[in-house]
């Protein structure tokens, strides 16, 4: 008597696995046809690059991360806004009506994009350092040790530069969700990400800045960055990006909320 019941429910199982494979297929296919991607993520590549003049030699190395975060970003937020601005979500929720489902293939297709492109720019960055930096008495004879993965703090560093880009994303991702507008989006990312800096860099006590520096996406998340002097960070390093962590999902939960909440 239990057989034939059995039979429904891996049917429905079944069904549930291949809707949300159709629907991951269906959002590469939009994100990747998407004339700004592939420009985007080169940008956020190119971007990634040892420039700048910083004691701690593996956080300068990976100083691009600051710039190419912002392109991280519109790639994001175009992932979906853009959908709207065609109305073709409309067309998309027609034929994938579970809504939740569409935005969870979205934001695992943008980190994992940003995830790729990611690890290739701080690979490129930390070789770039390692052959740039020495050149600039950046040299284990100056108290500086050469550049490598093998080092902890240093493979901390990258790894973590990579997560906080894809953290990056999926926090624009939701904010994009959110309020639907490119534009809108866009300034709301990047005032987030730089009033914290500025408001920290006009309060003149000292108290204040600290806790400043730790509640703030940028501020807080590019701890993972730091290789030396750690005991003067407003946060331990993966406390650090934690907190750019709690902001992205903050983000999608608002975000998913209301897609699911409103009208197409």
């Amino acid at each position: 008597m239990s057989l034939p019941a059995a039979a429904p429910s891996r049917a429905r199982y079944t069904g549930r696995g291949r809707y949300g494979s159709q629907t991951l297929h269906a959002e590469w296919t939009k994100l990747r046809t998407l004339a700004s991607t592939g420009w985007l993520l080169l940008g956020a590549a190119a971007t990634c690059s040892a420039r700048g003049c910083q004691p701690d030699s593996a956080k300068l190395t990976l100083t691009g991360v600051q710039a190419g975060q912002a392109i991280v970003a519109v790639l994001a937020i175009l992932a979906i806004s853009n959908e709207y601005s065609t109305a073709m979500i409309r067309v998309t929720l027609t034929a994938m009506p579970r809504r939740l489902t569409v935005l969870a293939a979205k934001a695992a297709l943008v980190a994992g994009l940003v995830l790729a492109a990611g690890a290739v720019a701080v690979l490129a960055s930390v070789l770039a350092g390692r052959l740039i930096l020495p050149g600039h008495g950046f040299t284990p004879a100056h108290g500086y040790p050469a550049l490598s993965l093998v080092r902890g703090p240093v493979l901390r560093a990258a790894c973590g530069s990579v997560l906080y880009l894809t953290l990056m994303a999926l926090l624009s991702l939701g904010v994009a969700t959110a309020v639907r507008e490119s534009a809108v989006a866009i300034g709301l990312v990047l005032g987030l990400l730089y009033v914290f800096p500025v408001v920290t860099s006009v309060i003149g006590n000292q108290h204040w800045q600290r806790h400043l520096e730790q509640i703030g996406p940028m501020t807080a998340g590019l701890d993972i960055q730091a290789t030396v002097n750690l005991s003067s960070l407003p946060l331990t390093p993966w406390a650090g990006l934690g907190v750019l962590a709690l902001w992205a999902a903050g983000a999608l939960i608002i975000g998913a909320l209301m897609f699911c909440l409103r009208d197409a």
